[in-house]
């Protein structure tokens, strides 16, 4: 076989690397970043996009991250690749967070606490056991008008720190390629 180990992994392997992958934990994160800065859009367009996905992270709609940020991304003329990897910001270990922050200061902002403020919050779970009109009033309202409250500043912050990192990124590459390109000794004209 191609791919087989040389010595087949134990099971105290196979825990360690689901709880500590050998090349890190981070490394899909650096790995959507890098995808991100080498897009072939203007920094704009770029920027734009992962906004577009950072805010759209941050609404309470399981599952339409992806299309909500594609959606803004072209009303926006952003781009649609960045929208949709920067939507990765909302994973299991974020999203308890933001679902608790946009709920309390969605709450705060309407001025009508819910019987789910000051516990954990199981949406996927009352997604499951309630209708979509039984969420809306005590729990989805919230945390629509918290997600445009938290998300809105994200995105700006998303959209100033990838444009700079995109034409920083694009302005060292050309470097290094005209770094490359040049050579020591340059030939004599003739």
């Amino acid at each position: 076989m191609l791919f087989r180990r040389r010595n087949p992994a134990t099971w105290r392997d196979r825990v360690r690397a689901i709880l500590w992958p050998r090349k890190g934990i981070d490394r899909p994160f650096r790995y959507y970043g890098k995808r991100i800065l080498r897009l072939s859009a203007s920094p704009h367009a770029v920027a734009v996009g992962v906004a577009a996905g950072t805010l759209s992270a941050f609404t309470p709609f399981l599952g339409l991250h992806v299309v909500l940020a594609v959606a803004l991304a072209h009303v926006l003329a952003g781009n649609i690749i960045a929208a949709a990897l920067s939507t990765a910001i909302a994973n299991p270990l974020t999203l308890p967070l933001i679902w608790a922050g946009t709920l309390e200061v969605g709450e705060s902002l309407l001025g009508a606490p819910s019987e789910h403020s000051g516990r954990a919050l199981d949406l996927a779970g009352l997604y499951d056991h309630l209708t979509f009109s039984d969420l809306w009033g005590p729990v989805l309202e919230p945390m629509l008008v918290g997600s445009f409250a938290l998300g809105l500043p994200a995105a700006a912050v998303a959209y100033a720190g990838t444009r700079v990192g995109v034409n920083m990124f694009r302005r060292q590459r050309l470097q290094r390629v005209l770094r490359r390109g040049r050579p020591e000794n340059p030939p004599p004209p003739v």
